[in-house]
């Protein structure tokens, strides 16, 4: 769980982590991976949410934990169904580090 999360009504998104790494999603990016079922089909998994509906400066309007695993955020474009795991959120971090992180070594 983050110590600290920075970003109502900001560009971007920071979660400050307890090894004082931090994450940083730009807002509309983070707006765009809303997996709840208005923006993806549950049984299928194919996008319903069409990016182009979401406008450049999507903000936080609000931020808050779903117990201690998540938080939901209410969006400027009227959007707050979302719920963003943190294990996702850091997982998926969006700095060089953690993608370089990802990407599998050769001939693997």
């Amino acid at each position: 769980m983050p110590e600290e999360i920075i970003g109502l009504l900001r560009s971007k998104i920071t979660l400050k982590w307890p090894d004082g790494h931090e994450t940083i999603y730009p807002a509309r990016e983070l707006r765009l991976r809303c997996r709840c079922a208005v923006c993806i089909e549950e049984t299928s998994g194919r996008p319903l949410l069409d990016p182009a509906t979401v406008p450049e400066s999507v903000r936080a309007k609000g931020i808050a934990l779903v117990g201690q695993y998540a938080i939901s955020i209410d969006w400027s474009d009227g959007h707050s169904t979302g719920i963003y795991s943190f294990r996702d959120l850091r997982a998926n971090c969006p700095c060089a580090v953690c993608a370089a992180g990802r990407v599998p070594s050769a001939g693997h």
